[in-house]
């Protein structure tokens, strides 16, 4: 199979070619007050290199803050713009991971393993002097949330698992329902991508954008945080996603081939955890919503009308219930 016809879902996270995906005739989701310039932001260490974070709204404040991680690997934080509408509230904390976005792109395979990335978190709240937060991520950062909230860490008061990577074969499994779902012509054409004569590249992008614009996301991007994408420096987020991932999403060749999270579902802090997953979302919601079940007293919810990318197709839908998961633990 060659890598130039094939670039499916994650990969395409990392910014390029957005707004050409985006199909025309949709109308772009409305996205609520947004603040494009960080209140402040800085570089912390750690190992391999430097992490940009931004913070927005107050640190001292009233309520705890809130940081969200991004997906990936290796997309970058600016998807995550629309959750700086809830810094009139609490501060919010956005940080690219190594290789991404404005961090240092060292582009290292030693650095990529899920507990070094999962470390990083630790980097970022001792750098910013945070004694509890809420914690949040989708998709590779619904990985690295549940990986974290697994440690029980004694600064985390809610957490956030949204449209995870829970399981590798859990992952490919979706991948495949969703795929033999689609119209006979995209599957065709998808199973000619990965075979040995595949057909033109174009040919193969249409396929690719058909399964990208049922499951990944169904509207056009704010041009407001397109705009802000593009403006990022280059850095090595495809270099990561290829060693972790692979270049075709329904089979893993990366290092994340054999991951395995769903042991750590029972060392979850139940009372303290929301599992969402979008309405037509590649992470299934009746798998994600199986998942929550297996943690005690934990709770699932569907954004309707929401793909993989919630905080571009349904951001109006999905604050108000991040806002509210976390003004339910902010004590104890």
């Amino acid at each position: 199979m060659s890598p130039s016809c094939l670039a499916f879902t994650r990969r395409h996270l990392l910014g390029a070619g957005l707004a050409a995906l985006a199909a025309p005739a949709v109308r772009a989701a409305p996205t609520p007050e947004l603040r494009l310039k960080p209140d402040r932001e800085l570089m912390v260490p750690v190992e391999g290199g430097r992490l940009y974070v931004r913070v927005n709204g107050d640190l001292a404040g009233p309520r705890l803050p809130l940081v969200y991680l991004h997906g990936g690997p290796g997309s970058g934080h600016a998807g995550l713009l629309p959750l700086t509408a809830l810094a009139e509230e609490r501060a919010v904390i956005l940080y690219d991971q190594l290789d991404s976005g404005r961090s240092d792109a060292p582009a290292d395979p030693r650095n990529w393993h899920v507990s070094r990335f999962v470390d990083e978190i630790e980097a970022v709240r001792r750098a910013l002097g945070i004694e509890r937060w809420h914690l949040g991520g989708g998709s590779w950062g619904g990985t690295l949330a549940l990986e974290y909230g697994a440690r029980r860490p004694a600064a985390l008061a809610g957490l956030i698992i949204q449209s995870p990577l829970v399981s590798t074969r859990s992952w490919i499994a979706d991948a495949g329902v969703l795929r033999r779902r689609l119209p006979a012509q995209w599957r065709a054409t998808l199973d000619a991508c990965e075979g040995a004569a595949p057909p033109s590249p174009a040919q193969c992008a249409a396929a690719d954008e058909a399964y990208l614009g049922r499951h990944v996301w169904r509207t056009p991007p704010d041009p407001r945080i397109a705009a802000y994408r593009e403006a990022m420096p280059p850095h090595a987020g495809e270099a990561v996603y290829n060693g972790m991932w692979g270049p075709v999403e329904f089979r893993a060749t990366g290092s994340l081939r054999d991951y395995d999270g769903e042991a750590l579902l029972a060392r979850l802090d139940g009372r303290r955890t929301l599992f969402v997953a979008g309405e037509y979302d590649e992470a299934r919601p009746e798998t994600v919503a199986a998942f929550a079940r297996r943690v005690a007293g934990a709770q699932y919810r569907t954004i309707p009308g929401s793909a993989h990318v919630i905080f571009r197709d349904a951001p109006a839908s999905y604050l108000p219930l991040i806002g509210d998961w976390c003004r339910r633990n902010e004590r104890g």
